[in-house]
């Protein structure tokens, strides 16, 4: 029988991002478990509203999703444990500027360059409701079809009850590919 814990935020792990916005003429990055698809051709990124590098999104209306593997973790850790407020947070990352504005990991294996079309306002927080301009993705990390492989890119996860980082596991088996009626 399951039991009613109440109403938690239950929807993890989620994949650990670094999300970049220019400050000026310099980035400034923060580290973002509360990201999500909305579409095929939209994404949202859901901040706490003090967050320094909101204001800064809110200018721009450019940011920058950066997919966080081991290597990258204790720098993008380092992301979300100091405010951009109060330390410069630009020279964290090697950096480059996306087609469309927005600052993207260079090191991250995977980079999503976004353009701010709407926000959504809860309380306590800002979700910005992104549209996709480009995605960028180390070579390495592409089949031979062209296609991102995961099972190499091993992005981290977050699992927030615990507030642990997680390793992405095996595979189980290829979507829509267990058509057999399951038994009760």
């Amino acid at each position: 029988m399951k039991k009613n814990i109440g109403s938690h935020l239950a929807l993890y792990p989620m994949p650990v991002t670094v999300i970049g916005a220019m400050n000026g003429d310099k980035p400034t990055w923060t580290l973002v478990a509360h990201v999500g698809i909305i579409g095929h051709d939209r994404l949202l990124v859901s901040l706490a509203a003090p967050h320094f590098i909101n204001g800064r999104i809110k200018e721009t209306k450019k940011l920058s999703i950066n997919l966080t593997d081991e290597k990258l973790l204790p720098k993008a850790d380092y992301a979300g444990s100091v405010s951009g407020a109060k330390i410069d947070k630009s020279g964290l990352f090697a950096w480059e500027t996306a087609d469309n504005g927005a600052p993207v990991i260079t090191e991250s294996p995977l980079s999503i360059a976004c353009t701010v079309e709407d926000i959504y306002i809860t309380k306590g927080f800002e979700s910005f409701i992104c549209a996709i301009d480009a995605t960028l993705v180390d070579e390495k990390y592409l089949n031979a079809a062209g296609k991102i492989d995961y099972r190499n890119l091993k992005p981290v996860l977050f699992e927030f009850p615990t507030y642990e980082y997680l390793k992405t596991g095996d595979v189980l088996g290829k979507c829509l590919s267990f058509k057999k009626q399951p038994e009760a």
